[in-house]
């Protein structure tokens, strides 16, 4: 008898438990090996997860809505369907399942492997094609042959889009469920992200609401932060020209974010000490200038999507990219690389009205950038006048066992000097 336990992935360095959003296959369906079978929350995105085996999935042991730690078993997969009434009585037992393999690596997560496949490459992993069920179900039904074909999903992948477009179709999303009844849960995430998370009538009432996911993993990292000996330095900036190269290039999509964070990448090229972090070894020079942005999240928690090579990339392909990152990071359906490996981060509350305040480092980095908004303030000029002008408040938190103040205060006194005097630059 071969029963195969599939066990819950680890999707993220910092995951220590998953909760099943959905089971894509039921009880007794076939899989294919390199089929998904389930969609995984992680500590920041929904994830498709795969099996390694060919089979029947005969059991469930968690279902969706639970949670399991990582290498928790979550269901089993037998080679025959002979086998499908022994797995469901194994699991009836609470039993361990005979797995032959001697490391219990039974899933992996489709869209977790960069290093095999890439955002716009090939669709084809370890000598496998990589398409979603839907997608594999409509290329039967529309006669598509999916060997040379191009995906555009995550990593390359083919989705139900790519089938419709190579057979000449334009999609009708009123027929679309009733000809594709199985569809993978990552295609309709509103449900699962903006799950409601009612703070103020737990108050009233008395209800305890438990943290999700998302809400566990910034509390882990927070609390992290606290063996972290930091300190924090504040500088005022005009922001006159900023507004102005705002005003004249914000109808071709350019974003403030993007341009604040073009500034700081920028000024990080003369600073490469504020772009370091600190491990036990000795001080980490980054060689990328990678800046993770705080974006709020729905239901509650935060992520950081990451603008890699942010001083290199012309402001407007970074503004799309800021753009693509917030929309799937607010329907969960980032990949771990695209809000991991940010060296330097911002946090923005002036969109808020926020005038000051400190941000949290981050577990890893060396520094947290926390901006205000930018208010009209009466100032004194150079030649002695009066005068208004936009500023704006910004304070920086850095690991004091890697950076001073004195390299903070440089630091802040070079972005203010760009975005004060040179801000067209940003454009270059």
């Amino acid at each position: 008898m071969s029963i195969h336990e599939i066990f819950m992935p680890a999707l993220s360095s910092t995951m220590t438990e998953g909760k099943i959003v959905s089971w894509v296959k039921s009880p007794g369906d076939k899989v294919e090996k390199g089929e998904t079978v389930v969609v995984v929350e992680s500590d920041k995105a929904d994830m498709d997860v795969e099996t390694f085996y060919e089979g029947y999935l005969a059991h469930i042991i968690v279902e969706a809505g639970d949670s399991a730690p990582v290498g928790a078993a979550i269901a089993y997969v037998v080679e025959t369907e002979a086998e499908i009434e022994a797995a469901k009585s194994l699991g009836r037992s609470g039993g361990t399942a005979a797995t032959p393999t001697a490391t219990p690596e039974p899933v992996a997560a489709a869209v977790g492997v960069p290093a095999t496949a890439s955002q716009n490459g090939s669709n084809h992993r370890e000598g496998r094609l990589v398409a979603s069920p839907r997608a594999r179900k409509l290329a039967k039904e529309l006669k598509v042959d999916l060997t040379n074909l191009k995906g555009s999903g995550p990593y390359g992948r083919i989705v139900a889009d790519d089938i419709e477009a190579a057979a000449g179709k334009v999609k009708q999303p009123a027929t679309a469920p009733a000809a594709t009844p199985t569809v993978t849960p990552v295609a309709q995430p509103a449900p699962r992200t903006h799950a409601p998370v009612p703070a103020p009538v737990a108050a009233t009432s008395g209800q305890v609401v438990p943290f999700n996911t998302l809400q566990n993993a910034v509390i882990r990292n927070m609390v992290a932060s606290l063996d972290v000996p930091v300190f924090r330095v504040g500088y005022t900036i005009t922001t006159d020209g900023l507004d102005k190269l705002y005003k004249q290039i914000k109808s071709k999509g350019v974003t403030m974010t993007a341009l604040l964070a073009k500034a700081v990448a920028i000024t990080l090229q003369k600073h490469p000490l504020l772009n370091a972090s600190y491990s036990d070894q000795g001080l980490v020079y980054h060689p990328d200038i990678n800046v993770a942005v705080a974006v709020a999240m729905d239901g509650g928690g935060l992520i950081t999507p990451v603008l890699k090579n942010a001083d290199k990339v012309d402001i407007y392909s970074l503004s799309r990219t800021w753009k693509s990152l917030v929309d799937r990071a607010r329907s969960k359906q980032l990949q771990p690389d695209e809000y991991s490996g940010g060296n330097f981060t911002l946090s923005n509350l002036g969109m808020f009205g926020v005038d000051t305040f400190d941000a949290i480092l981050p577990p890893g980095q060396g520094s947290i950038l926390a901006i205000g908004a930018s208010r009209p303030q009466l100032v004194a000029t150079t030649d002695g006048l009066f005068g208004v002008k936009q500023q704006m408040q910004v304070n920086i938190t850095s690991d004091h066992r890697i950076i001073y103040g004195a390299d903070a205060a440089a630091f802040l006194q070079d972005l203010a000097k760009l975005i004060e005097t040179d801000a067209q630059s940003l454009t270059l």
